[in-house]
Order: structure tokens, then C-alpha cells, then sequence
């Protein structure tokens, strides 16, 4: 699972109930600063290159039967389990650079997920630059090799005021935006290129990834009915672009979607469906678990549940959008819509 905060709005002095009443000093890009974002890049790159050659986002390079037997009985094997990783690891790289195909197949899944979170992230970034609103380059945030899809996403720290409702929603907005205009030609590559194949059993315990309504959209635009569709790096990039936009953009604390209904509907609105989004997403959590064997939902409404509890600080100038907003804020919701997925992952 990837979470993707996208900008977190702080301050040494942060507070909910006072106005910022300082401009904090621009971010200075030292050598040290270019350095730490791109050894952090370069980390994700290979992280996601090599999950983009193993289950589940691609086959390339199989796990060996110990890894099988040990998945199969953890407990079993808990003493084997370091040395099994860091074999299976070192197997893994050998094929990504002995092997061009296996190479290219892994920077197919990794190339266009990176796009797609660095335009996510650019976007709320060139968006306080507009606005002269001191913010980082972006972090982004790789996982241990072989854990989930290589990456925990991005984020960038925004450090002075946001002065205006205005302000808040154009940076809250800009990143999903982007993001979502990043991940259309990825999702139609990896549409246009996945297999169709006749309906026969799935084996038990098999992960299924669930179409988003975005994607069943390009595929029925296609012709490709995609219940019987086999994922490709593409699609699996542009699935986990659309999870990532589905997930800043629901209205809560500080995620994409708490800015823009901050902006756009005020505080007391903010703080409702804060609480709302936390309730729906623990229900629907119990009925992923119960229909579909998956307990990734319970993730999600922690983080809800976490993101509750961060405040959000008051603009100076607290007056409403305008008509153009209001416009972009209903294409946000629409974006939304067809993102965001309760059950992404189901297990048979």
C-alpha cells in the first residue's frame, strides 16, 4: 500500500487556533539539500525497479521454493526468513544486470510510476512557487527492497503561511491534478497492451487488483472487458498512481482532499467529513475483510483515524473561493470518483 501525503503544512510554530505571524526563510539548496533529495530518488528508483520484476507487479524473477514455503509458514521458517530475503534479494539484482529484458521490464513498472508521483509532487510544488509560499523539493520515500510497490510514495513540507483560502485550495488541488494528467497515457498504454484471457479458476490466495472506474472507463473506450485482463507494468504504474490520488484526495486532516474541502467549505465542513470519511472507511474496512479476505483497508482508517487529529491551521484571509474554484472543485471530486477504490485489493 502507498501513502502519499503529499504536502504536510508545518511549522515550528504551528498552531490551529493562532495565524502564522512570520515568513519563514526560503528553503536554501545547498549541495547537502540536492544531494539528500536525489540519494532518496535514486533509492526509490531501484526499489521500485525491482518491484516491478516480482510478485505481485510482475513475474520475471521468481521466488524459490524455500521463499514459497517460507511465505506459506512463516512460523515455521521465522529463523530463515533474513536469509531467504537477502538470497532471494541478490538474485533478483543478478537478473536486473545480467538479464536486458528482465531489466526492461522492471523500468517499464518503475519510469512511469516515478512520473507519475514526481508530477503529483511538482505540481503542489510549482504551485507555491506561483504563490511564494516557501516549500522542500520533494522526498520521496522508498521502501525496503521487495515490500509493497518499492515506494511509500512522496511528500513535500511546506514552511510559511498559506495566506488565503485561495492559496490552501490551488496547492491542495494542483498536485492530484497533475498527478491524474500524469497517469492518463500510462493508463491507456497499460490497457491497450493487457491480455485478455477466458475465464477459468483462480487459485486460493491469489491477490486480485481491483479496476478503479477510471480504468474500466479506458477500457470499455478500448473494447477490453477487463475482468479477464492480466496487468502489465504499465497498468500496474498507472493502478497504483490512481490508489494514490483516490487516497490524498479524500476530505481529511491534511490530505489533498481535507485542503481542498478546507478552502472550499470552511472549517466546520473540514472537520465533519474528516470524522465521516474516518467511520465510512472502518466500516468498509470490516466488509473488505469479511467479502474479500483483505484487511489493507484497516490502513487506510488508521491513517484517517491519525489524520483527525492533526489540525488545520487558519488563513489570514478567510474569504470564500470564487466561481472558477468552485468549478475546479467539482472536477476534484469527479477525479475522486473515478480514482478511488474501497476494496483496491482482494484476496480469494
Amino acid at each position: 500500500m502507498i501513502y502519499d501525503f503529499s504536502f504536510l503544512y508545518v511549522s515550528e510554530n504551528y498552531s490551529t487556533d493562532h495565524h502564522f505571524d512570520y515568513q519563514a526563510e526560503p528553503e536554501r539548496l545547498t549541495l547537502g539539500t540536492w544531494l539528500r533529495h536525489a540519494i532518496l530518488l535514486i533509492a526509490t528508483f531501484c526499489t521500485t525497479t525491482i518491484a516491478g520484476v516480482v510478485p505481485p507487479f510482475g513475474y520475471e524473477v521468481e521466488a524459490p521454493k524455500a521463499v514459497l514455503a517460507a511465505l506459506d509458514d512463516p512460523l515455521a521458517h521465522l529463523s530463515w526468513i533474513p536469509t531467504l530475503y537477502v538470497t532471494y534479494l541478490i538474485d533478483v539484482v543478478y537478473h536486473l544486470f545480467t538479464d536486458p529484458l528482465i531489466l526492461k521490464k522492471g523500468l517499464e513498472f518503475s519510469l512511469p510510476l516515478l512520473f507519475i508521483l514526481f508530477c503529483h509532487e511538482m505540481g503542489h510544488y510549482i504551485a507555491c512557487r506561483i504563490y511564494g509560499v516557501n516549500a522542500t523539493l520533494p522526498y520521496f520515500i522508498p521502501t525496503p527492497p521487495m515490500v509493497a510497490a518499492g515506494t511509500f510514495g512522496a511528500v513535500i513540507r511546506i514552511k510559511s503561511p498559506m495566506t488565503t483560502r485561495k492559496i490552501i485550495f490551488d496547492i491542495g488541488v494542483a498536485g492530484p491534478i497533475a498527478g491524474f494528467i500524469a497517469l492518463i497515457p500510462v493508463a491507456i498504454i497499460g490497457v491497450a497492451g493487457m491480455k485478455i484471457e477466458p475465464p477459468g479458476p483462480v487459485p486460493p490466495g491469489s491477490l486480485i487488483f481491483a479496476d478503479p472506474l477510471f480504468m474500466k472507463l479506458i477500457g470499455a473506450a478500448l473494447g477490453k472487458d477487463l475482468t479477464f485482463g492480466v496487468g502489465n507494468s504499465f497498468y500496474f504504474a498507472a493502478w497504483i498512481g490512481l490508489l494514490v490520488t483516490g487516497l490524498n484526495l479524500i476530505p481529511s486532516g491534511q490530505l489533498d482532499g481535507g485542503h481542498a474541502i478546507y478552502a472550499a467549505l470552511g472549517e466546520k465542513i473540514h472537520s465533519w467529513t474528516g470524522k465521516i470519511a474516518f467511520v465510512v472507511m472502518s466500516l468498509l474496512s470490516v466488509l473488505g475483510l469479511v467479502f474479500f479476505g483483505s484487511p489493507s483497508g484497516f490502513l487506510v482508517a488508521i491513517l484517517l483515524g491519525f489524520m483527525m487529529r492533526i489540525g488545520h491551521p487558519r488563513p489570514w484571509d478567510d474569504s470564500p473561493l470564487d466561481s472558477k474554484r468552485k468549478v475546479i472543485a467539482i472536477l476534484t471530486l469527479v477525479i475522486f470518483f473515478v480514482s478511488f477504490n474501497p476494496f483496491p485489493i482482494r484476496i480469494t
